[in-house]
């Protein structure tokens, strides 16, 4: 294995990255640079990365990776992701070692939240 080579930054489309911005920032205080209309990189998630305009996204259930977030208090985050605009597409669920949610956020893209336990 090569060590010095690991995940560093991800990308990810949206239908409309405006309505993306506007729901990362409000539900999980994301902050965003904008690179022209149609990409936009992001900070403060974990993980750096950006989105991209596209005129297609694809969820995991089509084969596409699921981005994971971890969250101290899911009920709390399922609020937020709620009230800035997200769709609960998984209900809370336990899986061993923890529980989750999973999203589509405004732009398209579905999301999971996960924690050790529900709170």
């Amino acid at each position: 294995m090569q060590e010095s080579t690991k995940l560093n930054y991800v990308e990810f489309a949206s239908l409309d990255i405006r309505r993306s911005k506007a729901f990362f920032e409000s539900a999980f205080g994301w902050c965003f640079t904008d690179y022209g209309s149609e990409y936009s990189a992001f900070s403060n998630a974990g993980m750096d990365g950006g989105i991209f305009s596209a005129q297609r996204v694809m969820k995991a259930e089509s084969g596409a990776p699921l981005l994971v977030l971890y969250s101290n208090n899911i009920s709390e985050s399922q609020e937020c992701v709620e009230k800035a605009g997200g769709a609960i597409t998984k209900p809370l669920f336990d899986f061993p070692g923890g529980c989750r949610f999973h999203f589509v956020e405004p732009g398209g893209n579905e999301l999971a939240v996960w924690s050790e336990s529900a709170k």
